[in-house]
């Protein structure tokens, strides 16, 4: 059993890898400009994704937890490879919100389940003490793969969007394979199935547990609230500089290049994030946050040295904060709640991105991008003190 347990680990490194070879990751803003969408649709698709998530993510947690982490996630690649499909032959925004609506239902499956099924392993072996280094390797091969992708997708997509969509495709479908040898680990204790309950009972008995936890543990809430805020910044930073750089007058394979860079730092941060954790401790969450909060203040200039530079470090900071959530969370949630609560800080997220995603679409379109993205920076700047003065001498993160 412990052998097969442990073969998880390294099985997760492969899964991760085929997964995050998301090639449409870097183009999709530019993509859906070509098919015809204005900022403000394409903030609205976005903001479909993270509905479909602040719905869906909380159920799919609670099914991982009570079917198996393992069955989730070959579901969640089903959705994402009927997506894909989708976004090949479509240029119509309904179209659009299901293939965005089924890519968000798949990552939900993926997401609590990915990342209990690990650390479940983990307590199975007796190393959960060493969860953050996994955690860390594990957003290294996130980011090297999504490196990769992104200078693939951009030369692809300069020669066809179609062709880079199709590989995205058989991506999806590879995805499969290193799940499909992955073994569950176990998770309730004896006794404490109660196979006499309904489904139903059974389901809600579940959530009633994880929301009197979340109640229970403010440190929880916090934790999710703050990284929430700060994951959303970057990810609208991220997606929205495909169009910036578009409207500073990059091509396709341009703008890949300056995501390949930017990748290649967010790989150098995983690295370090347990090192620089260990160091600097929640000073290092603080500092990271205004890092990201001043590339979105700096765009507004419009130096393309100045934002680039700033966009880079941007995503090495970034990469340093999800080990350090992951374990923050990890440590203090049970683990018969560990996929739900998961999920809950994935709903969280999901609430400040379909606010916050099409509202600066929105105004993107009526006032320019650039300086919409530095007002955002400076709220997210002030979120950071007033938030770091709140808990000021606590260590909740």
């Amino acid at each position: 059993m412990d052998k097969k347990i442990r073969r998880n680990i390294n099985l997760d490194y492969i899964s991760t890898f085929i997964t995050n070879l998301n090639m449409q990751s870097s183009i999709w803003v530019l993509y859906l400009a070509y098919c015809g969408m204005n900022l403000m649709q394409i903030g609205l698709l976005e903001g479909i994704y993270h509905a479909t998530s602040i719905v869906c993510e909380i159920p799919s947690g609670a099914l991982a937890d009570l079917v198996g982490r393992k069955k989730s996630m070959m579901l969640g690649r089903i959705c994402v490879t009927i997506s894909c499909i989708i976004m090949l032959f479509t240029r119509n925004f309904w179209w659009f919100a299901i293939s965005f609506l089924l890519q968000a239902l798949g990552n939900n499956f993926n997401s609590g389940s990915e990342e209990a099924l690990v650390y479940d392993s983990m307590i199975c072996l007796g190393e959960e003490e060493d969860y953050i280094r996994i955690n860390g390797r594990i957003n290294t091969v996130i980011e090297v793969s999504q490196a990769i992708a992104t200078v693939a997708g951009g030369v692809l997509a300069e020669y066809s969007y179609f062709v880079c969509y199709a590989a995205c495709t058989v991506i999806s479908l590879l995805a499969f394979v290193p799940v499909v040898f992955m073994k569950e680990p176990p998770v309730l204790k004896d006794g404490e199935k109660e196979e006499h309950l309904t489904a139903g009972r059974l389901v809600a008995r579940h959530f009633q547990t994880s929301f009197e936890i979340l109640a229970s543990d403010l440190r929880i809430l916090k934790i999710v609230t703050y990284f929430s805020v700060v994951f959303a910044a970057h990810t609208l930073l991220f997606f929205y500089s495909q169009q910036y750089y578009s409207d500073m007058g990059y091509n396709k394979i341009q703008i890949s290049i300056i995501m390949l860079f930017a990748g290649l730092a967010s790989c150098l941060g995983a690295i370090l994030s347990e090192r620089l954790y260990r160091r600097f401790e929640k000073k290092i969450s603080v500092f990271s946050t205004a890092m990201i909060a001043l590339t979105l203040v700096f765009y507004s200039i419009g130096n393309p040295v100045l934002s680039i530079g700033m966009f880079i470090g941007a995503n090495f900071f970034n990469s340093v904060l999800y080990p350090i959530e992951s374990e923050s969370l990890n440590r203090i949630i049970p683990s018969e709640q560990r996929a739900t609560l998961i999920s809950v800080n994935s709903m969280f997220f999901s609430i400040v991105m379909i606010v916050t995603f099409p509202v600066v679409g929105a105004l993107a379109d009526v006032w320019s991008l650039a300086p919409i993205l530095g007002v955002f920076g400076a709220l997210l700047l002030l979120f950071a003190f007033v938030w770091d003065a709140k808990i000021s001498g606590k260590n909740e993160t």
